[in-house]
């Protein structure tokens, strides 16, 4: 077998079983004194501790059938989803940037926008545990990776949070009432500190956009009109995430717009 397809190997193992404990973090971190170590893994319904074998990552699902071996209780789908979610990300990373301190950064910087994708569907926050030191680690990262300058996370961490508190304050003003979260603030600040400032403008777009069809398509559905609420973390979180795997398409988008075909 190739070097790299074990090495692809090993990554997508690797991130299954990150996956799982990131599972753990999106369970209880949100809940009030919320530890992530203690007590053991356990069925929500029957508290049950699971045993190795029902804890394999994706695999136990499967062999499960879905539901809890003690109780029967069904097995949400969050758990195979996050943990093939974050084995993927775990492969293209390697396979993209390979074993290298830049691809350690981006692999905890993945993790952390898949928590923050799941926490905020289910809750609608984004919790500065993770955004804040977040921030902080994306400009450390930033001297030691190749891939990306401290002028430009430090400039994307500005430009990142001061857009969006910008158009917060401005909503409000207009509406006077809050139209964006402090979270989705410290989270665009978080990316643009990961990717630069070079990321922003595609990131805003295209979260906007999807945010706003998604959001038109829920007003029709729940009747609320302009009442009603969907978080945007998960929106920015994508938008990061295509571009950081395609950010060498995403700006000869930006040449072929701005100089056309010649």
């Amino acid at each position: 077998m190739e070097p790299l397809t074990l090495t692809l190997l090993f990554a997508l193992l690797f991130g299954a079983i990150i996956g799982s404990f990131l599972n753990v973090v999106i369970l209880r971190l949100p809940t009030d004194n919320g530890s992530i170590i203690f007590p053991a893994s356990h069925c929500p319904r029957c508290q049950n501790t699971l045993s190795w074998y029902e804890n394999i990552p994706i695999l136990s699902f499967i062999l499960l059938r879905g539901r809890c071996r003690h109780c029967q209780e069904r097995i949400s789908l969050q758990y195979p989803v996050v943990e093939l979610c974050m084995a993927l990300l775990s492969a293209a990373i390697v396979q993209r940037f390979g074993l290298t301190v830049t691809a350690a950064g981006y692999f905890l910087f993945c993790a952390a926008l898949l928590v923050i994708i799941w926490i905020d569907l289910k809750h609608q926050i984004i919790p500065d545990v993770i955004s804040l030191p977040g921030i902080l680690l994306g400009i450390i990262f930033s001297f030691v990776s190749p891939a990306l300058t401290w002028q430009s996370s430090l400039i994307g961490l500005l430009l990142g949070g001061g857009v969006l508190y910008a158009i917060a304050l401005i909503y409000y003003l207009w509406r006077k009432q809050e139209g964006m979260g402090g979270g989705d603030i410290k989270l665009l600040a978080m990316i643009g500190a990961f990717l630069g400032w070079q990321a922003l403008p595609f990131v805003i777009f295209a979260s906007s956009l999807s945010g706003s069809c998604i959001g038109i398509l829920a007003m029709i559905k729940q009747g609320k009109g302009a009442k009603t609420r969907i978080p945007f973390g998960p929106f920015l979180s994508l938008a990061a995430l295509v571009y950081l795997f395609f950010s060498d398409q995403v700006h000869l988008l930006y040449q072929f717009y701005l100089h056309g075909s010649r």
